[in-house]
């Protein structure tokens, strides 16, 4: 049975807890084991015995970073194989972690409707071959619209476009939803929906995540 370390915590306005307790049982009938942690410092132990770190964590200070040496053994841990995934404010956490940044493969720097603000926009598949997204349906969503800063080498799977509302020079423009990277021989998933957990009960947002845990999991073949 694969073996998941879900870091769950931080901010508590992404209410992490009742996530956890809406994801967990799921995760088990996917077939893991997942152990539960709020400590982030559990990044930089010895992680060979886990096979996908699920990060459904958020800081809320730009100055807040993990100890140089857990970022280092967290990175080394991926590029060695272990698996990484997960949603919203896993992009907006350890801001000052520029290796921890650069292996997620993007940041939010905005949500232009305002924080909490249920902002609706569509989520639109952008590559129906891949994978993860077999199955998946286009989907509307009423929540935290995420504006991205993203890593060139990402692998767009889904996007939206910002209608221009709240920041007039940004109608029209398209920002990724959800990605996956690899990070040496590990798999990084993530998906930008996911502010309030009825966000991540919408069906296509629900199996869009499952998905990605599958994919990212280290060992696992591609989900059918």
């Amino acid at each position: 049975m694969p073996r998941i370390l879900y870091l769950a915590g931080g901010w508590p306005g992404h209410d992490p807890d009742g996530v956890a307790r809406w994801l967990t049982p799921k995760l088990h009938d996917l077939g893991y084991e997942t152990e539960l942690t709020a400590d982030p410092s559990r990044l930089g132990d010895d992680l060979s015995g886990f096979d996908l770190v699920l990060l459904g964590w958020t800081q809320s200070d730009t100055t807040e970073r993990l100890p140089p040496a857990t970022e280092e053994r967290f990175s080394r841990s991926v590029q060695d194989g272990l698996g990484v995934a997960g949603w919203h404010g896993m992009a907006a956490s350890f801001r000052a972690s520029l290796t921890y940044n650069m292996l997620v493969g993007g940041n939010c720097v905005s949500h232009p409707g305002g924080e909490g603000v249920r902002v609706p926009y569509k989520v639109r598949i952008v590559d129906h071959e891949h994978p993860v997204t077999s199955g998946v349906s286009d989907f509307e969503v009423a929540s935290e619209q995420y504006y991205m800063h993203t890593d060139p080498s990402n692998h767009v799977l889904a996007e939206t476009t910002f209608s221009g509302e709240h920041l007039p020079w940004i109608e029209g423009l398209t920002s990724p939803v959800a990605w996956t990277r690899t990070w040496g021989s590990g798999r990084v998933f993530y998906m930008s929906v996911g502010h309030y957990v009825e966000d991540l009960q919408i069906p296509d947002a629900d199996r869009l995540l499952a998905r990605g845990v599958l994919w990212a999991t280290r060992g696992a073949p591609a989900p059918s």
